[in-house]
């Protein structure tokens, strides 16, 4: 997802002190980058949700047990270094396939294909393997983003901090 898109966005921030629920973010296993969970981050708190940023590198089964921990509202994974469809698909079958987290919303944006934007059958792979949402950073907005994440209904239990250590 791309972080020069993000004019405008503040309509949807929630009021201060709010918590809408739990986010984890993180990248895939592959990716070191760290700037863009940082930028997501920082929006995902102004949308009034409490984070989990488990950092880059994000091992599969690391992601797998602290989404079993926590139970999330959402999971956002991000790429950066263009193996975010072939590493979704591996990490969205790990994450499906726990009883648990089946129906936890989880969307992957950012440079998902080292060629540039996704093909709709790239992207519609993404979807078909369990994905909820697909922000390619090529065709989507970060107001797309942040509409979606604004739209997830408003958990109905209390949001503690959770620390997970990986």
């Amino acid at each position: 997802m791309s972080s020069g898109l993000m004019h405008g966005v503040t309509d949807t921030v929630s009021s201060a002190g709010a918590r809408r629920g739990t986010v984890v973010v993180t990248t895939v296993a592959s990716d070191s980058h760290t700037w863009n969970l940082v930028f997501l981050q920082l929006l995902i708190e102004e949308l009034g949700y409490e984070v989990i940023n488990l950092g880059p590198c994000t091992p599969d089964h690391v992601l797998v047990d602290a989404c079993r921990e926590t139970a999330p509202d959402l999971v956002v994974i991000s790429s950066v270094n263009g193996h975010g469809h072939q590493d979704g698909l591996r990490v969205i079958e790990a994450l499906r396939a726990c009883g648990e987290l089946a129906s936890t919303p989880v969307v992957i944006g950012g440079k998902l294909g080292v060629a540039g934007q996704q093909s709709e059958a790239a992207i519609g792979a993404l979807l078909s393997a369990g994905f909820d949402a697909v922000f390619d950073d090529a065709s989507t907005t970060m107001a797309e983003f942040t509409r979606f994440a604004g739209a997830l209904p408003v958990a109905d239990r209390a949001v503690e901090r959770t620390e997970v250590v990986a």
